[in-house]
């Protein structure tokens, strides 16, 4: 199983609204700093807005911030609001043809393999992903004074 650069990109983008949770941040300086096109981070914030994760300030001197303390962002949550679906095979799909779906034991296995990995997810928050002072000046990001 691997995760779409659109979850790794909402991911991002999170962590770097909550080292600045002081301060607006914009797509472009999140852009410029982790080497993502504008393009993509503008559908990215556009999900984590609509899914209650980002807010966004219109005007001239607006930006983004997170809509909530890091701390009651479940990375669960924000993985399951980005990733299109979690159909690992066939047979977990709304098309299934798969023609030993009622005798096979793997749907199962890979759906508490699935269970597993979220359970996972859903212990921890963005605040666990927090940046130290030490990882600052490896993201254009200063420590506050």
């Amino acid at each position: 199983m691997r995760l779409t650069n659109f979850t790794d990109f909402a991911l991002r983008l999170l962590m770097y609204a909550a080292v600045h949770e002081d301060r607006l941040i914009t797509i472009e300086e999140a852009s410029e700093v982790y080497n993502i096109s504008r393009a993509h981070l503008m559908k990215v914030t556009n999900t984590l807005t609509r899914a209650g994760f980002l807010k966004a300030q219109r005007g001239r001197s607006g930006g983004l911030m997170l809509a909530m303390p890091a701390r009651k962002i479940r990375l669960g949550d924000v993985v399951r609001a980005t990733e299109p679906d979690f159909a690992l095979v066939e047979c977990f799909t709304n098309g299934n043809q798969c023609i030993i779906t009622n005798s096979c034991r793997l749907r199962g296995v890979l759906h508490e393999g699935l269970d597993a990995f979220s359970a996972v997810l859903d212990k921890y928050t963005l605040a666990d992903l927090m940046l130290r002072p030490k990882d600052f000046g490896n993201f254009g990001v200063r420590p506050a004074a």
